[in-house]
């Protein structure tokens, strides 16, 4: 049986862009990750992300997925609660990248005192449902019909996880 490759979850650097935007696009490309249709340019995605938690996995030195928090709102209300982007690269799925990825984000997100982490996945994306329910990510519901891809109608599970550290 063939063995998962060492990854290394380390801060992400704007450097690492082109790599991070190739592995976004493919996810765009599968048309189950994202309503995108295109990576934005470092500086939109920059602004668009918090700089807690913004992860690269890298197996044999090359970004082989990553994981980034958005805010939710201005409110400080909101201020503990992060929606979670997660891509992993076409070749890479399956081998445990996703997990160490999304095993970091949670710990780091606590650390700094997030207590909710939020996800939206479309329903026909089962990995992307499984890792996060593996992680603590429970469903609140679907949205339904909420955007059109291609002309046609897509829906959204809406997941959660609260933390049981940060937010007491």
């Amino acid at each position: 049986m063939p063995r998962n490759p060492p990854i290394a979850i380390r801060p992400l650097d704007p450097r690492d862009w082109p790599f991070v935007k190739a592995i976004y696009e493919e996810g765009i490309a599968t048309g189950n990750a994202t309503f995108e249709t295109e990576a934005p340019e470092w500086a939109e995605w920059d602004s668009k992300h918090l700089q807690t938690a913004r992860l690269v996995a890298e197996v044999g030195g090359t970004p082989a997925g990553w994981a980034a928090l958005s805010p939710v709102s201005s409110r400080c209300v909101y201020s503990g609660v992060a929606e979670l982007s997660i891509y992993i690269a076409s070749g890479m799925r399956g081998k445990g990248v996703g997990k160490a990825l999304l095993e970091a984000v949670v710990a780091e997100s606590e650390a700094k005192g997030l207590w909710t982490l939020r996800s939206g996945v479309f329903p026909e994306n089962t990995a992307s449902l499984a890792l996060h329910q593996k992680f603590g990510f429970r469903i609140l519901g679907t949205h339904e019909r909420i955007g059109k891809m291609d002309g046609r109608w897509r829906d959204v599970v809406l997941m959660e996880r609260r933390s049981t550290i940060a937010g007491r």
